[in-house]
């Protein structure tokens, strides 16, 4: 059985916690100098643990375990099966017993290094750090990826897409930050990754891929469980709904006669949070989660609305059911005084994960956390539904304290955090064969 360094997995994670430190979280955009410091930071650390490192032309940090063949592939040009608004499907088949029947001798751990805008230190860190310690303590057979940009600034999983053959040259032409508008080309060459080579996976190569994160939510913490394997991960649909009106004098304008899409808006909003929950599944999530009015001022009476509304769930054919609802709903509002455009955004379908991938993660936890571990679904995105695509695919979750996430306030206990990471190790060593 493998054992970890626990007191040196914590000192990594509070070593990362300060590049870009927020009152007790992070702030730590991608590409920002910040989270490029980061990823410089975690190449001199995979080194110094023996893996050969880079970062590629995406910002995706690699780190390659030197005794297994294969690896050193690139991709310049990307896949040409990505594009914005990506479908993935739930990988090749495969026997859903098996175990370690990925093709190679290496197995891949990685998560993300980047954060939301002023939000937690452990959201996709620490799953990169057990990637760390977990080649450390097996000292073989462990490639580790610190993945770019999952939290979508510039894209959807531009770097997990990127390594698996998903992301066309086209596609990083049109990517923008979110934010502020400006171009990811832009972003890269500030960031001097401009002209490198983009990873490209060797399916080959690896066993299958692992990924820890924390929950995100409070099933754990409230339940008194200490550990998660999860099932499957959701699918997301998001959509941006705009309303045109006309735009006048708020202290003149008769309410007979006012197109105000501020109104509009505000009604289908309050018609979706009616109808939503008459189709929605236990777990389906949804979403208004930017609402604009233009011009935005008191005196006048808005002449164009819009809000970016997403729903998830794991099940295909209900977020089929919900689209549909959604389709109804935005026609009937049309017929009101102000016009109304719907656009899909992004989709993503719910992918599962490995069966025998999850065995091995349970039967780690319950040696370390008997009675304490549960299976769950992820209600949020990951990684892992990426590789999944292409490679067999497991995640492991520890609690979140009160379920808080993407907030400088969210944390997990060190005794958690530890535990999880030993978990990991155990699995990986019997997915290799190591145990």
């Amino acid at each position: 059985m493998s054992r970890i360094d626990g007191d040196r997995l914590l000192r990594d994670l509070q070593t990362l916690r300060s590049i870009g430190a927020y009152r007790s979280g992070v702030h730590r955009p991608t590409y920002s100098a910040q989270d490029i410091e980061a990823r410089h930071w975690l190449v001199a650390r995979l080194t110094e643990a023996g893996l050969d490192a880079e970062i590629d032309g995406i910002g995706n940090v690699i780190g390659r375990y030197r005794g297994a063949p294969g690896g050193g592939t690139h991709n310049d040009t990307g896949g040409e099966r990505g594009a914005p608004g990506y479908d993935n499907d739930t990988g090749p088949d495969r026997d859903a017993g098996a175990v370690g029947h990925g093709l190679g001798q290496t197995l891949l751990i990685g998560s993300h290094l980047e954060t939301q805008s002023q939000a937690g230190w452990l959201d996709g860190a620490m799953g990169v750090i057990y990637g760390l310690e977990v080649a450390r303590a097996l000292g073989r057979g462990i490639d580790v990826a610190g993945w770019a940009d999952e939290e979508g600034h510039y894209g959807s999983f531009l770097g997990s897409r990127s390594f698996c053959g998903l992301v066309a040259e086209a596609e990083l032409d049109a990517c923008h930050n979110r934010d502020d508008g400006s171009p990811l080309r832009a972003a890269l060459q500030r960031a001097g990754l401009a002209g490198r080579p983009r990873a490209a996976l060797d399916p080959a190569r690896y066993r299958g891929y692992l990924e820890a994160h924390i929950e995100q939510g409070d099933e754990l913490d409230t339940s008194g469980k200490r550990l998660a394997v999860v099932t499957s991960i959701v699918g997301a649909r998001q959509f941006r709904i705009t309303f045109e009106g006309v735009q006048n004098h708020a202290g003149t304008t008769r309410m007979a006669i006012r197109r105000d899409a501020g109104v509009a808006l505000v009604r289908l909003a309050n018609a979706i949070d009616r109808r939503f929950p008459q189709i929605a599944g236990p777990r389906t999530v949804w979403t208004v989660g930017r609402i604009t009015l233009h011009p935005g001022a008191p005196s006048i009476v808005p002449g164009q609305a819009e809000m970016l509304l997403q729903f998830r769930d794991t099940d295909p054919a209900l977020l089929d059911r919900l689209e549909q609802a959604l389709d109804a709903l935005v026609a009937e509002a049309g017929q009101g005084p102000c016009q109304v455009t719907l656009e899909r955004l992004s989709r993503s379908l719910p992918t599962a994960m490995d069966a025998g991938f999850q065995s091995v993660l349970e039967r780690a936890a319950e040696r370390h956390a008997p009675g304490l571990v549960v299976r769950m679904p992820s209600g949020a995105g990951h990684d892992a539904q990426i590789l999944a695509t292409r490679l067999p695919a497991a995640m492991l979750f520890v609690p979140s304290i009160g379920g808080i996430s993407h907030h400088w306030t969210e944390d997990t206990s060190e005794a958690d955090i530890v535990l999880g990471c030993a978990v990991l190790a155990d699995a990986a060593a019997e997915i290799l064969g190591l145990a």
